[in-house]
Parts: structure tokens; C-alpha cells; sequence
């Protein structure tokens, strides 16, 4: 390739290396011709001159044009067009003492910088293509004035016509101005920008950045299948530039506030934890204001950054909660604020945040800071660290010895010998044995353990309670084994004191830690089952066990209190069994046009392609930025449900500030993808969710608010929600009923029904299935919907969240076979599982998806998410951040592959081939000679078998 300049001498060729990336080393006018100093990343150069100091002769470039000089004509700039200036020199030239240690050869100097910013680009967007992975390298210095240390950064502008710029950051070396340093980095672009610019920037301005060579070649060809490609860069950088204040406030400044530079404040009382200095933001008046530093240019997005920072307070309060944000504007200029990390920090200790986060998209704008406190109280900060997080090591699967499943570990339960050896009462009540208590085990505790003996009618009665945690209790420390699954469950009765049902509660204290093991809600008179369960993952000192709840003064009996590990895997063969009954259905291929005694040579083979059983997940906005998840949910889901983006203070934040581009976008996503969706939700009854304007309303107003909110959602969306959650949790909340009637919930139903007679109407709520919270029991719940619909609210369907610990599968039928009495489909709409331990999470899940797979009256199981740091609760993902699958998102795709089937064989006799297949879409071939017939075909739901006829 040459570049020729019209009537003046001929500039000079230039090296190619790898796929046609431009090779310039060392700099030359022969190959400078392709480069421009960088002044404004938006703009292009109007005037450069370069010298070459060895033969005098000098380069100008005007409007793209590069003219061969031996005397300079670069006219003196007016103040509004200084710029940086770019001029190569040879090693010989410069000033000994700057690079005592710099090799020969020539080096370009760009010299006159303003900001951090200006440096060195090349356009390369014709030399570059998605999908390739391009590694970089280059050999720069610094000049000037240096105190210790510049960092150089190599970084991609990336142009798309329509929706703006925006920056990847490749890689980043410390520089001295002692000796050259190398600078390292790769990139990779998932799609093509309409332009591509290649810069070297990030020196503070003064400071030169000296050049003397850069290389990018393709380390791997296009082979981009969805997989994770990037910039790797070194993992031991911090990004922050000057992370402990020793270069004073540079690259710092306050977010709405003053900041201060401090070795110590308070008298001398408070100094850093680390290093001389700290920073103070002051002068704050919202929570908002604190210290920041933008990073633009320096994230990877599909990367994953750990965070750590230091800090405490200083002011008028004693104690606070302090957040590390991530402010991030997008190219076409929609903004997002990351929660990083979090911590009550105070006025006498430092404290440390850690968190992490990860980019979907390439950012137009990022900065992060730090704030939380009330207006008047100062934020200190001592360091803050931000680095490519290390990929944490799976966890080894546990190794329990002897389980001992179905085995009791409560002492002296039955009461055998009529004292209560083995228990003691917490607090000063008093424990006797009564006797009349039922002799069957609990209904939840016989589906687990199978027959048992009878038990032995006898009780504990506690009496002259005074608080409500007093009962009986045992030390189960050195019974409890870890990683295993227990399951609580007893017999409860409450004296004739009480005026009104009591809640009661089998609980664990765990190290002085409350741990819940069920909850039910008990009337005076007769005797009711209690059931939950608990996992402990950590090496306890002392575990008790005790039971506890009702009002002072309230008589409390127990009977046969049963805490055992759960057998999991034989309940999942029996699960099995039953979902053959329930997802299966039994299919004739009838074969014409063979002879019969071509039957037994004629092979079939039947393979499914989809299993019909809808199989879902959350998704937020952020996600459809990342292909990698898109591949993955398109690939194993079909129904999806938004986070929060149809959520009525996402879409109308402020009153008559609507916002439905992002609902509208993941729609299209949705669309594309052939995946249906499901609205969450209309409305949500719980008061803490509720956008302020809203709360400010009067009655009248706030009537008018939710008429216009409901025409003016399923009008938009008519047709393209299967489902809505009308409004969420309406057993844990009241908002709408306290201000506006009992009758507005059925009205809102019926109002939604008119607007869109196509959706199905669901009621959605948590902690349904797992027994730990009264105020949303099975019984509770199915009470709501009857009162619902005696109103002649339209219920279509049963939400169950699913946001669980430790489930056990006998507590969850229970829960959906009493829900099931009222003839509604149940969905599982927002499950998820959370362990530290992967293979616990796995277990955890898989109990939810057989239990659910299984059972007749689920038609429907929606995760709450799969990628990690896009999850409601930390350590539930199954993709880690930067798209690895783990134990869990394995046993996810295990079960899916379990539940499609695969048969195979020859024509029987009677020209028929027979099988039992799970619902769902599938193919077939058959050959029988020479011979060969495909078809595909649906296996629905249906009590009779499937015949479908196949023509030879």
C-alpha cells in the first residue's frame, strides 16, 4: 500500500503484518502518513506538521492532504486551535538525561497536550473485522514534567452512524521517564462499527507521550460463535488512577461537593489506614454527592471488575450506609446507575466495600463514585481499587458421611418415658408433658420418610410464658451435619387463652443467629402441622433449637418435633416416575407404502427438538447488550418475564414521564426470538414500591392515576403479554386497598380483562411453598383468590415466586397440591436457589424444577434471572459473569436434556412404531431400503394416544 502526494516526492510504503493490520516500526515520514495526533476524538485535525530533525524535510497535513515541506508553513494557531502536535525524531536528538536507557532508532513525540485524553490514532476501520481476536503492542515512553510515574493507554473509538461513539479500552502500561515500557492489550469486536479509530492516550497534560512503535496483528481468525471475546488485560491493574491520593486530588473531583485532600482531620484522630493521605468529600447536601473519578475508556465491557474501597464518615451522624455507584451513559445517551457495593460505615473505624460489576454494553460515559450519607456528613476515603475480577474456582462438591437420612436428631421426641429429658425451657416458663396429641406424623413429614411407627400421643405443654420466644429448646450442635437438607416438622397447639390465632415459629439460633424452620399460623382448639426446613454451610459453635411465637401468657403445646436430613435422590426417582405420567403422552406412527416384510428392516428414529413445557427467565435491559446472553437465553428458554422495565415506577417515574423503550425493545428481542412473554406487573401493592408521586396523591387522583395506568399499559401492549401479575403481593402489602377500598383489587382485574381479554390474569406472591411465612400460607393464598372471586375478579392463574432456601420436596407438593384445588394453572414465576456452594444451588434447583416438571397443576416455571451480577439475590446465578456455566446452569441443561426424548427402532409387525414421548415439537426419519422419509410433527397434551400417519 503507498500513499502519494500529487507533485511532491513519493511518502513511502507501509509493512503489513497479520491480516492487514498497519506495522509502523520504527516511525518514519514512511510511515507516518497514517497517523494523526489526537486533540478531540470527535473531530478531525486541521493543521499537523511533523519533523524529521535528522534530514529537516517536514510533513503538513491540511483537509487530508499530506504535503512533502523543508520548511515549516504551519501557520501560528489562534488560542481556540492550539492543539497537541506529533513530530518523529531520531534517538540521537533528544535530551540524554530523558532517555538515558532508550534504544536508537526513531520515536514519535506528541508534545502540546491539554488533557489526558490527547495522544496518537489511526483509522483502521478497513483492516479489521468482528469476530477476530487482535492482539496490540506497542513500545512508548513519557517526557516532561513526571513525579513518578504516567500511565499510557491503548483504546478503540468506536462510531456508529445513528446512535453516537463509543470507547474500549485495550490495555494500560506504567511508564518512567527513564525507559521505554511495553504495552500490551487485545480486543475483539462482536459487531462492525461504521468506524474504527486505534489511540494512544493517558499521560496528565504537560507530560509528551513518546511512540516508537505499535503492532497489531490477529491472534485468531473469525470464529465467533456467541463465546466471550475481548481485551484480557492484566489483572493486578487498577484502573483508578491515583487510588491513594499521593498525586494530591488529580483525576478526582466532587460529585456536587467540595473535595479535601487530608494526612489528618479530627485533632490528629483520624489518619489513613493505608498510605499519607485520604480525601474528604464535604460540604454535601444531597446523599447523592461524594467523590469521583470518571474511568471512561478504561473498562472492557463483558468483564467483570472486583471493587474495593476504604472508607468511613465524619460529620453529624454517628453511623451511615455508604454505596460505591457506577454512573454509565450509553452512546445514544440512556443513563444507568450500577450499585457496586454497600456497608454501614461510621465515625470511629474505617471500613471496607467490596463489590463488583460488569459492563453489557460499550459505554459512552463511565464514572464511579462514592456516596450514601445524609446531607452535613462528610465521606472519607482513604483507597479505592477497581480490577479484572479473578475467576473464582468452583466449588468442590460436599462429602457427607453417613447422612443418616430420615433419622431423627431430636432428643427424647417422642416423650416415651412421660418426662422431658433432653429438653430445657428458654427463659423462665415452665415445661410439662400432657397427653392427647396426635399419633400420625405431620402429612409433610409421612411423604418423606414414608410409614413410621406411631407416635406417642404425648406433649410438651409450656406454661407461664412471659415473652414471646420462650419454649422448649435442645442442643443440636454436634447432630447437625453440614450440607445436608433438613426438614422441620411437629405438631402445635396453642391454649384457650389466646383471642386471636398466634403465630408460631420453630426456630434456630446459630451462633446467636435467628434461622427460620418454619412458621404456621395457630387458633386455639385444635392441633396444626408445622413444616420448613434449613441447611447449615458453615462450621457452627452451637446450635440450639426452640420453639417460640405466641403472646405472653398464651399456653404453647409441641408434639412430635422431627428434624432429619432429607433423602433427595430418592425422591427425584420418584419424581421421575411421575413425570412420565404427567409430561408424557403415548404416540402411533402408523407406516403405509412398505411391504410387510420390509418391516423389520425399516429403521425409525424419532428425535425431539423442544420440549412444549414453558421454561423461562428473567431478563433486564442491560442483558440484550451482551450477545452472549442473548445466545444463551434464545437458546434454552422460551417464555420470558422483564425485571422491572413494565414496572409502573420504570415506566412512569414521574407523572406523565413515560418511559417505554425499553419495555418496547426487549418485546422486539422477545419477538424475534419466538419467545413468549409474560407482564410483570400492572401494579404492586406493597407501599415501599410505590413512586413517590404516586404516594402524593389524594384519593381522587390517585383513582384517575390507576384507571390511566391501566389503559394506558394494556392498550399499548394489547396482544403481546400472555400473562400479567395484576398486582403483585398483594399478601404482603396494601397500598392500594387502604387508600382506594377493598374493592379496587377486583377492579383492577376486571378493568384488565376488558382492555385485553387474551391475557391471562395471575396473582403472584412469595414464600407460598416453603412454609416459613403465615402471612402467605397455601391456605391463606387460596382463601385470597376465593375472596377475589367472589368479587368477580377474572383470577386466570396462580403465581407461586419461588424465591427459596433449602427446599424440600415434600413441603413444596404439599403447598401445590392444596393450591391446586382451585382448578387455576400454577406457575413458578421467579424462581430462584441461592448457595455459596454450586453443587448445593444445583440441588436446590433441581428439587424446584422435578417438583414443578412433576406436578399436574404447574403448567409453567420462570426463573428470576440466570447471569451472575443480574440476580435478586447473590449466589443464585448459573452463567458466571463472563459467560462460564456452572454447577447449577449444568443441572439446568442436564434436566432439559432429560425431559426430550429420543426413540428409536424398527416397524413392529403391524406397521406401527410405538412410543411414550414428552409434549413437544419433533422430527423424524425413517429408511427402509433405499428409501428415506422425514417429517416433523407435535406431540400435545391428550389422555389418548397421539396416532399420526406416515406415507412410504
Amino acid at each position: 500500500m503507498t500513499c502519494e502526494a500529487p507533485g511532491w516526492d513519493r511518502l513511502g510504503s507501509f509493512e503489513v503484518a497479520g491480516t492487514g493490520i498497519q506495522k509502523l516500526t520504527p516511525f518514519s515520514e514512511e510511515g507516518f502518513s497514517d497517523w494523526l495526533v489526537g486533540w478531540a476524538r470527535d473531530c478531525r485535525r486541521l493543521h499537523l506538521e511533523i519533523l524529521n530533525t535528522e534530514t529537516g524535510r517536514r510533513l503538513y497535513y491540511e483537509n487530508g492532504l499530506w504535503l512533502l515541506l523543508h520548511q515549516p508553513i504551519l501557520p501560528e494557531p489562534s488560542e481556540a486551535q492550539q492543539e497537541a502536535q506529533a513530530y518523529p525524531v531520531s534517538a540521537e536528538s533528544a535530551d540524554p538525561k530523558e532517555i538515558a536507557e532508550k534504544s536508537g532508532g526513531s520515536y514519535a513525540v506528541v508534545t502540546n497536550r491539554k488533557e489526558c485524553w490527547q495522544g496518537l490514532e489511526q483509522d483502521i476501520t478497513a483492516r479489521v473485522s468482528p469476530g477476530s481476536t487482535y492482539a496490540v503492542s506497542a513500545c512508548v515512553g513519557v517526557s516532561g514534567p513526571v513525579s513518578r510515574s504516567a500511565d499510557v493507554l491503548a483504546t478503540l473509538k468506536l462510531e456508529y452512524h445513528g446512535t453516537g461513539t463509543s470507547h474500549l479500552f485495550i490495555g494500560r502500561t506504567s511508564v518512567t521517564k527513564e525507559k521505554w515500557e511495553k504495552l500490551e492489550g487485545a480486543f475483539s469486536l462482536p459487531n462492525m462499527p461504521d468506524r474504527v479509530v486505534f489511540y494512544l492516550e493517558g499521560p496528565s497534560p504537560g507530560v509528551d507521550l513518546l511512540i516508537k512503535s505499535v503492532g497489531i496483528t490477529c491472534s485468531s481468525p473469525n470464529k465467533y460463535e456467541g463465546v466471550n471475546l475481548g481485551c484480557f488485560t492484566a489483572g493486578d491493574e487498577n484502573i483508578i488512577l491515583n487510588p491513594r491520593f499521593e498525586d494530591g486530588l488529580n483525576n478526582w473531583s466532587g460529585r456536587g461537593c467540595k473535595i479535601v485532600l487530608h494526612d489528618s482531620i479530627g485533632d490528629g484522630k483520624i489518619v489513613p489506614l493505608s498510605g499519607k493521605y485520604f480525601v474528604s468529600a464535604t460540604e454535601r447536601t444531597q446523599s447523592w454527592n461524594g467523590v469521583q473519578q470518571e474511568i471512561t475508556g478504561r473498562l472492557q465491557r463483558k468483564l467483570a471488575y472486583d471493587v474495593t474501597a476504604v472508607v468511613r464518615i465524619f460529620g453529624n451522624v454517628t453511623s451511615s450506609d455508604v454505596r460505591v455507584t457506577l454512573w454509565v451513559q450509553t452512546p445514544n445517551l440512556r443513563e444507568q446507575y450500577i450499585g457496586i457495593a454497600n456497608a454501614q460505615a461510621t465515625d470511629k473505624d474505617w471500613v471496607q466495600l467490596q463489590g463488583k460489576f460488569l459492563l453489557n454494553a460499550s459505554p459512552s460515559r463511565v464514572v464511579i463514585y462514592i456516596e450514601g450519607p445524609p446531607s452535613g456528613t462528610d465521606i472519607l476515603l482513604n483507597s479505592i481499587v477497581v480490577k479484572h475480577a479473578e475467576k473464582t474456582p468452583p466449588s468442590p462438591p460436599p462429602v457427607i458421611e453417613n447422612p443418616a437420612f430420615g433419622v431423627n436428631i431430636i432428643e427424647n421426641s417422642s416423650l416415651s418415658d412421660g418426662s422431658t429429658n433432653g429438653w430445657f425451657p428458654l427463659g423462665n416458663c415452665t415445661l410439662n408433658v400432657g397427653t392427647g396429641s396426635p399419633h400420625v406424623l405431620p402429612p409433610m413429614a409421612r411423604d418423606s420418610l414414608g410409614p413410621h411407627e406411631p407416635l406417642s400421643g404425648r406433649y410438651i405443654l409450656v406454661t407461664n410464658r412471659t415473652q414471646n420466644w420462650m419454649g422448649p429448646a435442645q442442643m443440636i450442635t454436634d447432630k447437625l451435619k453440614l450440607f445436608l437438607t433438613y426438614q422441620v416438622c411437629a405438631w402445635i397447639r396453642i391454649g384457650s387463652g389466646a383471642s386471636s390465632p398466634q403465630n408460631v415459629n420453630v426456630a434456630l439460633s446459630v451462633d446467636n443467629q435467628w434461622v427460620n424452620g418454619g412458621q404456621v399460623e395457630v387458633s386455639a382448639g385444635s392441633w396444626h402441622e408445622i413444616g420448613g426446613s434449613f441447611r447449615i454451610e458453615k462450621q457452627p459453635s452451637k446450635v440450639m433449637v426452640y420453639i417460640q411465637g405466641p403472646a405472653p401468657g398464651v399456653d404453647l403445646m409441641v408434639a412430635g418435633l422431627q428434624i432429619f436430613p432429607v433423602n433427595r435422590q430418592a425422591r427425584f426417582r420418584y419424581l421421575q416416575s411421575e413425570t412420565h405420567k404427567v409430561r408424557k403422552r403415548d404416540v402411533i406412527l402408523k407406516f403405509s407404502g412398505v411391504d410387510s416384510s420390509g418391516f423389520l428392516d425399516t429403521f425409525v428414529k424419532v428425535r425431539q427438538t423442544q420440549n412444549s413445557f414453558p421454561f423461562g427467565t428473567c431478563v433486564n435491559r442491560t442483558n440484550i447488550d451482551n450477545e452472549d446472553f442473548v445466545n444463551f437465553f434464545a437458546k434454552h428458554f422460551n417464555w420470558a418475564v422483564f425485571g422491572n422495565e413494565l414496572k409502573w415506577y420504570w415506566t412512569e417515574p414521574q407523572q406523565g414521564n413515560f418511559n417505554y423503550k425499553d419495555a418496547d425493545e426487549m418485546l422486539d428481542l422477545c419477538k424475534n426470538h419466538n419467545i413468549e412473554t409474560r407482564g410483570h406487573c400492572i401494579f404492586w401493592e406493597v407501599e415501599g414500591t410505590v413512586q413517590s408521586w404516586i404516594r402524593a396523591l389524594n384519593k381522587n387522583d390517585l383513582a384517575t392515576a390507576v384507571q390511566n395506568r391501566l389503559t394506558g399499559l394494556l392498550s399499548r401492549y394489547k396482544g403481546k403479554f400472555r400473562h400479567y401479575d395484576v398486582n403483585n403481593e398483594m399478601l404482603h402489602g396494601s397500598f392500594y386497598q387502604d387508600r382506594l377500598g377493598k374493592d379496587i383489587r377486583a377492579n383492577m382485574f376486571k378493568t384488565a380483562h376488558q382492555l385485553d381479554p387474551s391475557a391471562t390474569l395471575f396473582v403472584n406472591d412469595y414464600h407460598v411453598e416453603d412454609g416459613c411465612d403465615t402471612r402467605s400460607s397455601p391456605e391463606k393464598y387460596i382463601q385470597h383468590v376465593l375472596d377475589l372471586q367472589e368479587q368477580g375478579a377474572p383470577v386466570g392463574g396462580i403465581g407461586i415466586q419461588a424465591h427459596i432456601d433449602s427446599p424440600v420436596g415434600a413441603i413444596v407438593c404439599s403447598a401445590l397440591d392444596k393450591i391446586g384445588i382451585l382448578g387455576l394453572p400454577i406457575w413458578f414465576t421467579e424462581l430462584d436457589v441461592s448457595s455459596i456452594n454450586e453443587h448445593m444451588r444445583a440441588d436446590d434447583l433441581e428439587v424446584m424444577l422435578r417438583e414443578g416438571f412433576a406436578h399436574p397443576a404447574v403448567e409453567g416455571i420462570m426463573l428470576w434471572g440466570f447471569w451472575e451480577l443480574f440476580m435478586s439475590r447473590d449466589n443464585s446465578h448459573l452463567v458466571n459473569a463472563e459467560g462460564d456455566i456452572n454447577e447449577a446452569g449444568k443441572r439446568l441443561l442436564a434436566l432439559k436434556q432429560e425431559w426430550l426424548s429420543h426413540p428409536h427402532g424398527h416397524i413392529d409387525e403391524q406397521g406401527e412404531f410405538r412410543f411414550r414421548g414428552f409434549h413437544g415439537t419433533y422430527s423424524v426419519e425413517v429408511l427402509s431400503g433405499s428409501k428415506k422419509v422425514s417429517k416433523t410433527f407435535v406431540v400435545d397434551k391428550g389422555d389418548l394416544p397421539l396416532v399420526l400417519s406416515i406415507d412410504m
